[in-house]
């Protein structure tokens, strides 16, 4: 789809004027007039692309970690820090931006219109359901972040959109998955040539069985599931090279934002290496998060049984922890990473330095991809397989069916990491298998934007958000070796607090309900 992007650019203006409650009332004016727009196959296609302009971002997914036990933000003008630390309120940025109708206008419009158009009744079905599904993912997003919202299938007036109210979720998340379903059979399993990045058959059924996981309802998200694994998707043989730019589009991808440098560039990965090398360490990765992993061994940090050595923590541990994450003494760039001793171009307490002394490494393997990192046409993965073996395994535990496919699943990706199988001796019953498939979609899918949703569907809040957020500790990293000497305690990063009768959800935007005194508030805003 990267030769489409241009195409979504230059039209993205002829949807812009639908995507305002200002304007909800009035037709977009440029090159295209509405009428013309849906005249033929080439306008409609038009059309659909511009649908696809700003359905998600990069920005947001690399961002939402930091609201979670995984990450902190550590510039407030990047309006993901009170989010994380519990002190967002309902005039936040990202608190009103987040609340987001411009693609569920577009979608709207899109709708109501492309029935005009004289063309192939099975290009049009797809068509369709590739707008239906992006109309469904904002409603998916807006429905975890903050609860009831209006649930909107229509174009509205400026009048009708300030008497909206907000739409139980429940009845939200039946529409979603209503239109998953609906969707799916018209769309296809793949895609070829420059029409690759659109919405698949893989993408419908793999969202819809994230929100069963979600929402409980773990026969469907079961019977979903299988459906994927039929598709043909297969795990990338190495963990670190699936997030790499050359290997963009591979088999297990089944979700993501496509870019393409200079036209719609990946502009963010520069906000993950530090002052070192040329980043600005905006996201720093907890040690809560560098915990989390295992042993090479399969055991646990805190087993006695494990190896695990406090004074060279990161010895022998599951490998997607340096997949994952710079952490000190690590080579990275052609240098040991040196975050923990005064006056070293990565000091953790430096300007555009990570206040952890970890950096994020997952897109950023090898800076020397990008010519210019500001710049990039790196895609940002939405949803992919390994997402759906863990949302089997998971769904299968807490439905109490433990069998042999839970372990192959959690087996597949653990190998695939380096790791050894699970071990069935130990992981032999439900409350023990809970606790490893939580901690395997941790370190899996750490970083991708979805811990948060884990945290908030697990109502784990106040053991995980609140209290001292800390660091690596501090010591000296041997420039020849990368040898360790740690000796002090571990950086304080900053202290969280967590309303477990607020905090799950964001509040809505102030702004909103300025216009709309139809909008209540979340409880405890």
């Amino acid at each position: 789809m990267k030769r489409n992007i241009l195409y979504i650019f230059l039209f993205a203006a002829l949807f812009e004027t639908a995507c305002q409650k200002d304007y909800l009332d009035k037709q977009p004016t440029d090159a295209y007039s509405n009428d013309n727009l849906w005249s033929s196959s080439v306008g409609a296609t038009v059309a659909l692309n511009g649908c696809y302009n700003g359905w998600e971002g990069d920005y947001n997914l690399l961002y939402m970690d930091a609201v979670s036990d995984n990450s902190y933000s550590q510039w407030y003008w990047d309006n993901y820090q009170h989010l994380g630390n519990g002190t967002a309120s309902a005039a936040d940025p990202n608190v009103q931006n987040r609340w987001d109708y411009k693609t569920i206008q577009k979608c709207n419009w899109f709708m109501e219109n492309i029935d005009r158009v004289p063309m192939d009744d099975k290009l049009k079905a797809r068509y369709k359901g590739e707008v239906r599904f992006l109309r469904a993912y904002q409603y998916f997003t807006m429905s975890q972040l903050y609860g009831d919202v209006p649930l909107v299938v229509k174009t509205l007036t400026a009048q009708e959109a300030a008497a909206v109210t907000r739409t139980p979720r429940a009845d939200v998340r039946k529409y979603i998955l209503d239109e998953l379903a609906a969707i799916a059979p018209d769309l296809p399993a793949s895609y070829s040539g420059s029409d690759v990045g659109r919405i698949t058959q893989g993408a419908a059924l793999s969202l819809k069985a994230r929100i069963e996981l979600y929402d409980k309802k773990y026969a469907d998200c079961i019977a979903d599931c299988k459906k994927v694994m039929g598709l043909g998707y297969n795990l990338y043989p190495n963990y670190q090279d699936l997030f790499r730019i050359a290997n963009e589009n591979n088999s297990e991808v089944i979700l993501d934002v496509q870019y393409k440098a200079n036209d719609v560039p990946n502009g963010d990965i520069g906000i993950m290496p530090s002052s070192g090398f040329g980043g600005w360490a905006s996201l720093s990765p907890t040690q809560s998060l560098v915990d989390a992993y295992e042993m090479k061994n399969g055991k646990t940090i805190d087993d006695p049984a494990s190896g695990y050595d406090e004074s060279n923590p990161y010895n022998n541990r599951d490998p997607r922890l340096s997949a994952t994450v710079v952490y000190p003494g690590q080579m990275y760039e052609g240098k040991y990473y040196n975050s923990i001793e005064a006056g070293k171009d990565d000091y953790y307490n430096g300007n555009n330095n990570s206040p952890s002394a970890y950096i994020e490494k997952k897109f950023t393997s090898h800076l020397s991809d990008f010519p210019d990192m500001w710049n990039t046409g790196l895609n940002m993965i939405v949803i992919r397989y390994a997402e759906v073996l863990l949302t089997y395994a998971e769904a299968q535990i807490e439905s109490g069916v433990i069998d042999n496919t839970v372990y192959d699943a959690l087996d597949a990706i653990r190998k695939r990491a380096g790791m050894p199988v699970v071990d069935r001796a130990v992981y032999n019953s439900q409350g023990k298998l809970r606790t490893l498939v939580r901690r395997e979609r941790r370190v899996e899918l750490a970083l991708e934007g979805l811990r948060w949703y884990d945290v908030q569907r697990w109502q784990i809040g106040p053991a995980v958000r609140a209290g001292v957020v800390y660091g690596s500790r501090l010591g000296t990293v041997d420039p020849a070796t990368g040898k360790l000497t740690l000796t002090g305690d571990h950086v304080k990063v900053e202290t969280r607090t967590f309303n477990a009768g607020r905090d799950y959800l964001w509040p809505v935007p102030q702004k909103e309900r300025d216009l709309n005194k139809g909008l209540s508030q979340n409880e405890g805003y």
